[in-house]
């Protein structure tokens, strides 16, 4: 049972909530009070507010307590909820560990760590892997709750064990499909229904024979296995380019290696990608780790469309923002990273980039026109950094022969602020 219905975004901060008493929370399972140890139980029975969902505040005794459901949306009432209550004893009830996916670090973050205290108990990923047999430090942990399907699809790999935590009934079923469309319909699939609870049941089938009604409180896991021919999409650089759909405006495969490798992804920095076009730099830098985020600056809106098209397939997020640099550039957060694919001669972008970048953040401007190689090396005159020049060549036939034709040569500067 995934303690995702319980996260929320940030928001409010210490200073706007100062709690009298500490407030507990007290992770609880799907067989409810039976479950909960003696700290825990002794915990609930002594609270004046409980706080939790219908679901969880009807797993509890009778106890002489005021009993408040969670409004919708949570995140905007939260602080009010816990200031009306101030100087009361409250306990909050949530989902499994509620540091984990759960409510736990949203009111760390929104009290302080000094005014919440913790009582965890197992979450839905180790009762899965227990019922499983899979080691936890194996698995990649994906939570569909308030977030895309397509968040799935970087770890669909090969021989790579996945437990997803399902945001209902339907989500098992969509992510068969998922499965099924990537070329993994022969993938182990798992549901685990009501963990934890007398009413616990698991299936296995292989995704695409997956066609069951379940338990809205269930989470999925999964053996990817490959059908044959089924396209490798690693989160490595240097995806193959038929992996996106384009209009030309490409950084070509052995390019975006290369571009990637000096713009150094870092899990969870920021990257500018400067003329978006289809997406593909921004895209991989994301793939790289899930906490690392990328702004994409597309003055074209049919690129843009198509920019969050691809993002969508690959299963990442990019911020799009639909205008010309640099004028689209004010107000954006400081990058770590910047990455100018297109524009570079427009004035003002190099130098709006360059002071926008955080100390020790990397720029990297490619260029194939001679106008910006110009502007490059006069860039380069200045502040330095690494100047190369990538031509690559394919072979393709000619006549009833092969031979190389080349693309375009492509000047990659590449500077540490």
């Amino acid at each position: 049972m995934p303690e995702s219905p319980d996260v929320l975004p940030g928001s409010g901060s210490q200073a706007e909530i100062e709690p009298a008493e500490v407030l507990t929370v007290v992770g609880v399972g799907a067989d409810g009070w039976s479950g909960l140890a003696p700290a825990a139980r002794a915990v609930v029975e002594s609270a004046e507010v409980l706080m939790g969902s219908a679901r969880q505040l009807a797993l509890m005794p009778e106890i002489d307590a005021e009993r408040v459901a969670w409004p919708s949306p949570l995140s905007e009432s939260l602080p009010g909820l816990l200031a009306t209550h101030r100087g009361r004893q409250i306990c909050v009830l949530a989902s499994g560990d509620p540091t984990f996916h759960g409510i736990g670090t949203t009111l760390t973050r929104l009290l302080g760590a000094h005014a919440v205290r913790v009582i965890p108990h197992p979450s839905s990923v180790s009762l899965a892997c227990a019922r499983l047999g899979w080691p936890q430090d194996q698995v990649a942990v994906i939570s569909l709750v308030g977030h895309p399907l397509e968040l799935v699809h970087p770890h669909i790999q090969p021989g790579r064990r996945l437990v997803v935590l399902s945001w209902g009934a339907h989500t098992p079923g969509e992510v068969a499909g998922l499965l099924k469309a990537r070329g993994y319909g022969a993938s182990e699939f798992t549901v685990l229904e009501q963990l934890g609870s007398v009413q616990q049941r698991v299936r296995r089938t292989r995704a695409d024979e997956w066609d069951h009604e379940v338990d809205a409180l269930n989470v999925i896991g999964v053996l990817c296995k490959a059908d044959p021919g089924a396209p490798l999409l690693p989160t490595s650089p240097g995806l193959p380019d038929s992996a996106y759909e384009n209009d030309g405006q490409l950084t070509k495969r052995e390019v975006r290696a290369v571009t990637l490798s000096r713009l150094a992804p870092v899990p969870g920095q920021l990257l500018w990608d400067v003329g978006g076009g289809a997406g593909s730099i921004a895209i991989e830098w994301l793939r790289h780790h899930p906490s690392c985020r990328a702004v994409a600056i597309e003055r074209d809106p049919d690129r843009a469309k198509r920019l969050d098209r691809n993002a969508a397939t690959l299963g990442v997020s990019v911020r799009t923002v639909v205008g010309a640099a640099p004028a689209e550039l004010a107000g954006l957060e400081a990058p770590d990273a910047v990455f100018v694919g297109g524009g570079a001669t427009i004035p003002g972008v190099i130098e709006t980039c360059w002071e926008a970048l955080k100390p020790g953040g990397r720029l990297v401007v490619n260029g194939v026109t001679l106008e910006t190689e110009a502007l490059i090396a006069r860039w380069y005159a200045e502040l330095g950094g690494d100047l190369v020049r990538l031509s690559v060549q394919r072979a393709s036939p000619v006549g009833g022969m092969t031979g190389w034709r080349p693309a375009m040569p492509v000047t990659i500067w590449s500077v540490t602020k």
